[in-house]
């Protein structure tokens, strides 16, 4: 049969009116199977990279295999060049460098490898009722009650008297013991049920089960508390005031999985914003020798504000972009000033369930590909920062040019909330800046669930911007 004739009305809508497209739908079978293969070296990354700490060493492993050497400031580099930086094993800047003077400005990539969860406090453990405990002190903005009674593992760092830095990694190994926080049975939660949801479990009741059995001494008076020191003392070699230098934290002790029967989610603990870490990650390394210098920065403390020698708010990658440039005799805020960055972060997908927080022709969708915020913040734009016009024109067209699927998103309604990233810490170098990442379903839990369509078109993204 012949094709039916389009309309002027159907012409004008396909010439003037927006029209989002499912990735699903108009991707060819082949992109869709790239989307699908990218996104297993995806899940090995995340399954070994849950704390900031461990993506560093997980990323560092990966710059290695593809060239890169650790930086030397005092050391003039020439183009094609690739040089890192470890900041305190809990943030680190890669770079390539291009053809073109620093002068002209980078292309900036930073996103964050911190995640919520639940930290140890310096004086953790104790025992009650012949049960052995961790007191915690939560991280980042967290459901409480999504974090009792599922497994947990417990990663992290001790510093020994003496400067002796042991790792921990226990938990997520097949045949390891995990952790707990227990929760109330339905038979006795009366009282509890009857607090307000963000208030069902209190931050002080966030106490990790780790033993039960006694030390057996009818001397010692903290039997429990003992044996578990002991065992520590066996494994590790610490003693009980060895916590007060370590940074330990306790995570879900869930693998990355494939979700759904048509495997088009991934879902895994710490998606936000390992994601984008990793997609920007790969974007670098597979990007071609660039004319503009490209800059990667993964920092740490975005979820509590940023703060920190680790977090964005600091002068490290300054500091460093400033060090790559001075040999030249350019100045780093002439540099920063010339700068075209990417804030690689995640922003919410719409949730069928909870359709009220969103404003439906404002918000990202799970499939419809990589999603640029133009401004974040919080009701009134608060704490926001705002890509120009100009930068979004900028950016918009090179994705359209290079085939990449993108959508634009908020943060839900304009009075329900909101939320910020490290986009506001690079802008105030004088930086353009725009936030963009992958949407996600059940943003901060435990269990994120991130489509692997839009993981992909994140990474494209990305590498469309280094190229």
């Amino acid at each position: 049969m012949p094709q039916e004739k389009k309309t002027q009305g159907q012409l004008l809508e396909e010439q003037l009116l927006r029209a989002p497209k499912n990735g699903a739908e108009v991707l060819s079978d082949g992109e869709i199977a790239k989307a699908d293969e990218f996104c297993e070296g995806y899940k090995a990354f995340l399954k070994y990279a849950k704390t900031e700490r461990e993506a560093v060493i997980q990323t560092v492993k990966i710059l290695k295999e593809h060239g890169y050497v650790s930086f030397d400031p005092d050391k003039k580099y020439a183009p094609g060049d690739k040089v890192y930086y470890n900041n305190r094993n809990k943030a680190l800047c890669f770079a390539t460098i291009g053809t073109r003077s620093m002068k002209e400005g980078i292309r900036l990539v930073a996103s964050h490898i911190d995640s919520p969860r639940v930290d140890l406090k310096p004086n953790p453990l104790y025992e009650d009722a012949e049960i052995g405990y961790f007191k915690t002190h939560y991280y980042g903005g967290i459901r409480k009650y999504q974090w009792t009674a599922i497994p947990l593992s417990l990663h992290g760092v001790i510093v020994k008297k003496g400067g002796e830095a042991v790792t921990v990694s226990v938990g997520d190994e097949p045949g390891e013991p995990v952790f707990s926080i227990t929760d109330l049975l339905p038979h006795l939660s009366k009282d509890q049920d009857a607090r307000k949801l963000g208030d069902g479990v209190r931050g002080e009741e966030l106490n990790i089960v780790i033993g039960s059995r006694p030390f057996r001494d009818d001397k010692a008076s903290q039997k429990v508390k003992l044996a578990i020191a002991k065992l520590l003392f066996d494994k590790y070699g610490v003693v009980e005031n060895d916590f007060q230098s370590a940074d330990l934290q306790a995570v879900p002790a869930f693998e990355p999985r494939d979700v759904g029967f048509d495997r088009s989610l991934i879902g895994a603990y710490g998606q936000d914003d390992k994601v984008c870490a990793y997609t920007s990650l790969m974007a670098a390394i597979e990007a071609p020798a660039p004319e503009y210098t490209h800059v990667t920065v993964l920092a740490d403390k975005e979820e509590v504000g940023s703060p920190g020698a680790t977090g964005m708010g600091s002068d490290y990658f300054v500091y460093f972009i400033s060090d790559l440039a001075k040999p030249y005799g350019i100045e780093g805020r002439t540099v920063l000033t010339n700068t075209k960055c990417l804030s690689a972060d995640v922003n919410c997908a719409f949730d069928p369930s909870f359709p009220d927080v969103a404003e439906r022709r404002n918000i990202a969708y799970a499939n419809y590909g990589t999603v640029l915020t133009k401004y974040t913040g919080a009701r009134g734009k608060s704490g926001c920062n705002e890509a120009t016009a100009e930068f979004m024109g900028f950016v918009r067209d090179l994705f359209d040019g290079e085939g990449v699927l993108w959508q634009t998103g908020e943060i839900g309604k304009v009075d329900q909330g909101g939320g910020g990233t490290v986009a506001v810490e690079v802008s105030k170098h004088n930086a353009d800046v725009v936030d963009i990442g992958v949407p996600v379903l059940s943003m901060h839990a435990p269990f994120e669930l991130v489509s692997k369509i839009d993981t992909y078109m994140t990474y494209r993204a990305f590498k469309a911007f280094l190229k």
